[in-house]
C-alpha cells in the first residue's frame, strides 16, 4: 500500500474553487425568493448559482411518457435535500458559511412519508395525477388460481423491506475545468460515459467537448452511475468564474440525494404438494420511488427462479416526498428473495421437507420469464449441494436437534441455520472494447473505458491479456476510465464488468499475440502454427531449444510496438447468461433481549471461471456484509412531522461494522466455465453475492426461535417484541 492512487477528491488544481449547495429544508415547498445578495459578498465567495441564473433551466428527472418532471434547480421542491442554490468560494469553508448567508423563502405544502401513507387514500398528492407513478408491471403464466386449488398446503404472507442508503466509503465529488470551450471533469463515476453524455445534453455539448475521467473509486453500488446534478452544477460554476471547482458532496447529503434502495411491500401467496412441487406464486408488491419518476419493481425471481407453471405478479411503483430511489446492488432482488425464500422456508416445513430438498425438486433448466429460454449453464443445484456440504448443514441440524432434545445449554440463547438462493437476471450489454499496444520491450499496455470501483477491474483485465500473450502481469500497464482515450465502455454495474470487458481484452491480445507469432514465424522458420508464446518468449512447441524473447523480434524493434483492438462478441443466440448461488448462515439469538449474531455465513456461487481468486473471494464477502445490513442494521428513517431524512450520518445510520461481520465467513465458487457465455468463460458476481443473504439469515432466526420476522431490518427490539408476542400467545 503506497497511498499514491489518486481519487477524485484528491485532485488538485491551481486556482481551484470550492463549491457547496444549499438544499431545501422541507419535504414539500415552493420556492418564492432566493436572496444571495449577503452571501455573494462574503469574504472568499466568487460566485453564487441560483434558479434566476442563465444557464440553469436544466430539464432534469426526464420520464420518457412524462418529459422532464422537474429542473436543475426548480422552485418546486418535492422532498427535503433539493438543492436549491450553490456557491463558489476560495477554501470549502468559505464555501458552507455562505449557505447560511442565503436567504429562501418557502410556501410550504402537504407530505407523505412511507410506503403505506402514498397508498392511503386520504394522502396528498406528489402529483396532480395522483401517487401512482404508472399502471402497474403485470406478467401471468398459466392459471394461478387452478395452481392453488391443486396445491396440498397455500400460504400468503405480507412482507416489508426498509429503504437501505448506498452508503460507499467514498462520497460523491467532482472537479471541473475549462479551457475554452473544453470541459473536463473529474468524476466518482461507475460510468464515465454515461456521465459525459449528461453532460453533453444538459450543457449543450458535443460529446467530443465533454471528457470525464475517473481513475479510482471507492465504491458506488448503483448510486455513481450517470451525472448527478452536483457534478452540472460544479461544471457551470466553473465556467461563470473561469476557474476549476471541486465539489464534494457532505456525508450528510448522500443520505437524501443521491438515491437509495427503496422500500417495498410484498404480499405473496405459494402453493405446494407434498411431494414438493410448486403449483402456483402470486406477488402483489409496492415500491417506493421517491418524488421523481423511477422502477421499484421487485417480483422477478418469483417469476424465474424456480420451476412453477402458473405465476402472476404485479409491481406497482408509488411516489413519496423522499429522494429518488436509484440502482442498488442487485435492484429489486434482495426485496423479493426476503419474501420468496422465507416463503419457500415456511413450505418445507409444512410438509415435512427439508428446505434445501425443496428448492432441488423446483429448478428450472431454462428460463420461464424467457419463455423457455436455455440457459447457457445452471449452477444452482451445484450451489445448493455443494454449500451444504461445505457448510455442514446435515451435520449442524442434527446438532442442533440435539440440543434441543437436551434442553438450554446456553440459558436463553438458541441458535439455528438457514439457506437462501438466488439468480441474477442481468446478462450485461454485449458492448465492449480494448486496445493493446506491445512496445519494444515486451510491455504492454492496456487501454480500456470501464471504471475500476475498488472490485480488481483492473488486475483481472492486466490478468487476462498476460495469460493470452503469456508474459507476467507485472509488464502490463492499465490506461482506463478517461473518455479522452479510452474506448466506450459501458457503466461497471449490473455484474457485468467482467464478462462484457474482458472478453473484449482478449480479443485485444489475441490480435496482438497473432502479429507477433507471425514476426517469430519469419524469423525461426517455423509455421506459425507451431509456435506459442510463453514466459516472454516465443517458442518453437516441437523444439524447445528454437525460441526468440519478444524484445529481439527483429520486426518488432523496426516497428516500435504492436497494436490489437479487441471487441466483444454478441451474447449467444437464443441463450441466456445468468448467475445463480446460495448463502447459509448460522445465528444465535438471545431470546430475553432480542440480540442476534450472525455467527457464519457462507456463500455459493455459479458465476463462471472465477477470474481472480483473490477479489472473487472479496466480492462474496463483501456482498454478504451488505446483505447483512439490510437484514439486521440498515434503514432510513424520516421524520414523519417533518418529513426529512433522521439518519443522516455514520453514527445514526447502522452500517455493520468490522465487530458485526461473522468470525467465519467462507466462500465456495462453483465452476461451470461457461464457454457458451463469453470468450473468457465468466458469468457475474457482485449483484448474486447480496441477494441471498438477508432471507438466510431470516430462514436461521426462525430454525433458532420459531418466528418467522416479516419486517426488516431485525433488530433487537423487533427480535424482542416479536419473541414477546409469541410467549404471550403461547399462554394464552
Amino acid at each position: 500500500v503506497s497511498g499514491s492512487a489518486t481519487y477524485t477528491l484528491d485532485v488538485s488544481l491551481p486556482g481551484m474553487l470550492h463549491a457547496a449547495i444549499l438544499r431545501c429544508p422541507h419535504a414539500h415547498a415552493e420556492v418564492r425568493k432566493v436572496d444571495a445578495a449577503r452571501a455573494s459578498k462574503m469574504p472568499g465567495i466568487v460566485a453564487v448559482l441560483t434558479a434566476g441564473d442563465e444557464g440553469t433551466a436544466i430539464p432534469w428527472y426526464d420520464e420518457a411518457d412524462k418529459g422532464a418532471q422537474s429542473r436543475l434547480f426548480d422552485p418546486h421542491c418535492r422532498y427535503a435535500g433539493e438543492e436549491v442554490a450553490a456557491v463558489a468560494a476560495e477554501t470549502p469553508y468559505e464555501a458552507a458559511d455562505a449557505l447560511g448567508a442565503i436567504s429562501v423563502e418557502y410556501q410550504e405544502r402537504p407530505f407523505i412519508v412511507g410506503l403505506d401513507a402514498a397508498a392511503g387514500p386520504e394522502a396528498p398528492a406528489v402529483y396532480e395525477g395522483g401517487n401512482l407513478v404508472r399502471e402497474p408491471s403485470r406478467y401471468q403464466r398459466g392459471d394461478v388460481a387452478k395452481g392453488f386449488a391443486e396445491a396440498d398446503v397455500v400460504l400468503e404472507e405480507t412482507y416489508r423491506t426498509s429503504t437501505q442508503i448506498h452508503s460507499p466509503m467514498e462520497v460523491h465529488g467532482s472537479v471541473a475545468q475549462w479551457e475554452g470551450d473544453q470541459l473536463t471533469v473529474w468524476d466518482t463515476t461507475q460510468s464515465i460515459f454515461d456521465v459525459q453524455k449528461g453532460l453533453a445534453r444538459a450543457l449543450k455539448l458535443p460529446l467530443s467537448r465533454v471528457r470525464v475521467i475517473s481513475r479510482y473509486m471507492g465504491g458506488g453500488f448503483g448510486s455513481k452511475i450517470g451525472a448527478n446534478k452536483h457534478t452540472v452544477i460544479a461544471a457551470l460554476l466553473a465556467r461563470r468564474t473561469g476557474r476549476p471547482v471541486k465539489l464534494v458532496l457532505p456525508r450528510e447529503d448522500t443520505f437524501k440525494a443521491v438515491g437509495n434502495r427503496p422500500a417495498a411491500t410484498m404480499r405473496l401467496k405459494a402453493g405446494v404438494k407434498k411431494d414438493g412441487t410448486l403449483t402456483a406464486l402470486e406477488m402483489t408488491a409496492r415500491g417506493e420511488v421517491g418524488a421523481y419518476a423511477s422502477w421499484a419493481d421487485v417480483t422477478y425471481l418469483v417469476s424465474d427462479l424456480y420451476l412453477c407453471p402458473n405465476v402472476r405478479t404485479e409491481d406497482a411503483s408509488v411516489y413519496t416526498n423522499a429522494g429518488q430511489e436509484r440502482a442498488f446492488r442487485a435492484p429489486g432482488f434482495p426485496q423479493c428473495a426476503w419474501a420468496l425464500e422465507q416463503t419457500i422456508d415456511a413450505l418445507a416445513l409444512k410438509i415435512g421437507m427439508d428446505p434445501i430438498a425443496l428448492r432441488l425438486r423446483n429448478i428450472p433448466a431454462v428460463s420461464q420469464l424467457r419463455k423457455g429460454m436455455p440457459y447457457t449453464s445452471t449452477g444452482l443445484a451445484r450451489c445448493l449441494e455443494e454449500g451444504a456440504r461445505a457448510f455442514g448443514w446435515e451435520a449442524a441440524k442434527a446438532r442442533l436437534q440435539g440440543e434441543r432434545a437436551t434442553g438450554p445449554t446456553r440459558g436463553t440463547v438458541v441458535r439455528g441455520v438457514g439457506v437462501a438462493a438466488c439468480q441474477w437476471g442481468y446478462e450485461g450489454e454485449p458492448v465492449g472494447s480494448a486496445i493493446a499496444r506491445l512496445d519494444a520491450d515486451g510491455s504492454l499496455t492496456l487501454t480500456f473505458g470501464a471504471a475500476d470501483i475498488g472490485t480488481g477491474t483492473k488486475t483481472v483485465m492486466a490478468m487476462v491479456a498476460a495469460e493470452e500473450l503469456g508474459i507476467p502481469v507485472e509488464k502490463v500497464r492499465i490506461e482506463h476510465a478517461d473518455s479522452g482515450t479510452c474506448p466506450y465502455a459501458v457503466a461497471s454495474g449490473g455484474s457485468q464488468t467482467v464478462l462484457v470487458n474482458a472478453p473484449a481484452v482478449r480479443n485485444a491480445a489475441i490480435e496482438v499475440r497473432r502479429q507477433l507469432l507471425e514476426m517469430a514465424s519469419e524469423q525461426l522458420k517455423v509455421p506459425v502454427a507451431g509456435l506459442v508464446l510463453v514466459g516472454g518468449e516465443v517458442v518453437n512447441g516441437a523444439d524447445a531449444k528454437t525460441k526468440v524473447a519478444i524484445p529481439d523480434l527483429q520486426r518488432l524493434r523496426q516497428q516500435q510496438s504492436v497494436l490489437g483492438v479487441g471487441t466483444r462478441h454478441p451474447h449467444p443466440a437464443g441463450k441466456i447468461p445468468l448467475p445463480f448461488g446460495a448463502h447459509f448462515a448460522e445465528v444465535e439469538v438471545d431470546t430475553r433481549t432480542g440480540e442476534l449474531r450472525v455467527l457464519r455465513l457462507l456463500g455459493a456461487h455459479d458465476s463462471g471461471r472465477p477470474m481472480n481468486p483473490l477479489t472473487y473471494q472479496n466480492q462474496v464477502f463483501g456482498g454478504m456484509t451488505m446483505g447483512l445490513g439490510f437484514a439486521l442494521t440498515e434503514q432510513r428513517v424520516m421524520d414523519g412531522q417533518t418529513g426529512r431524512v433522521l439518519t443522516c450520518n455514520l453514527h445514526d445510520y447502522k452500517l455493520p461494522t468490522a465487530v458485526d461481520v461473522p468470525p467465519e465467513m467462507t466462500c465456495v465458487p462453483i465452476d461451470p466455465h461457461d464457454s457458451e457465455c463469453n470468450t473468457v468463460g465468466a458469468k457475474g458476481l457482485g449483484e448474486p453475492a447480496t441477494i441471498p443473504t438477508a432471507a438466510a439469515i431470516a430462514n436461521a432466526v426462525f430454525d433458532a426461535t420459531g418466528v418467522r420476522v416479516m419486517d426488516t431490518p431485525m433488530n433487537p427490539t423487533r427480535l424482542a417484541e416479536l419473541l414477546a408476542a409469541r410467549t404471550k400467545q403461547a399462554g394464552n
